[in-house]
């Protein structure tokens, strides 16, 4: 009798099992679930730093090709193109093979300050994916390029295999994590001008750091 009394007070196999499993998922599920989440909400780095990789690879072509392609090929481009403003001739027909890297080397600062940033903010960044459109749209007009010259212009190699299908992946994946801004005009236009904005200031500080730019000033005064 006493033992039948006893044992009314011990926990059936049933809840046992069910307080096991109960312990069990709660002491895994939040291991498995932190597990499961990657670090930047979900957003690879892939996406976020890949951007500086993809560039750097891209704009390893147009250093490899650039500065001897514009000496060889402005001056047929100027008279193909009467149309074109002189001034952007002479620039280019300006722009030396060491004031060349540097502003790639500018450009390198920006673009990682832009990757680091999508990193940091899980790709929520509007520097980080205004750099990321401007990348794709500097991919397309490459081509675009490319087709009025009627030959190769370089850039263009990189573009349809790294440029362009690296920003469509990327902005695949912020648009699968809601993350991404909706394309619209003003998209369109913010990223053509961070991708000029960023042009002009890496050629800027290129002739401050070659020393071209004061070089130019003094000829030009004495002009």
């Amino acid at each position: 009798m006493a033992f039948m009394t006893f044992k009314r007070f011990l926990p059936s196999k049933s809840s046992a099992s069910s307080a096991s499993s109960a312990s069990s998922a709660s002491s895994v599920s939040p291991a498995s679930a932190a597990a499961s989440v990657s670090p930047a909400n979900g957003i690879s780095p892939a996406v976020t730093l890949g951007l500086f990789a993809a560039w750097a690879l891209h704009d390893a072509e147009e250093v490899a090709f650039g500065p001897r392609w514009i000496r060889e090929n402005v001056p047929v481009l100027r008279k193909r193109f009467p149309q074109v403003p002189e001034p952007v001739w002479r620039f280019m027909e300006s722009v030396d093979e060491r004031e060349f890297r540097a502003a790639v080397g500018a450009m390198a600062v920006i673009v990682a300050a832009a990757s680091v940033r999508g990193h940091r903010t899980g790709g929520r960044s509007a520097f980080f994916q205004g750099a990321l459109n401007g990348f794709g749209l500097h991919g397309v007009m490459h081509l675009a390029q490319a087709a009025a010259a009627h030959g190769y212009t370089p850039g263009s190699a990189t573009s349809p295999v790294v440029v362009i299908p690296f920003t469509l992946w990327a902005r695949g994946r912020l648009r699968r994590a809601g993350l991404l801004e909706p394309m619209s005009v003003r998209g369109v236009v913010g990223g053509v001008a961070v991708a000029g904005a960023a042009t002009v200031v890496s050629h800027a500080v290129a002739r401050k750091v070659t020393g071209r730019g004061r070089r130019s000033g003094l000829h030009g005064a004495r002009g």
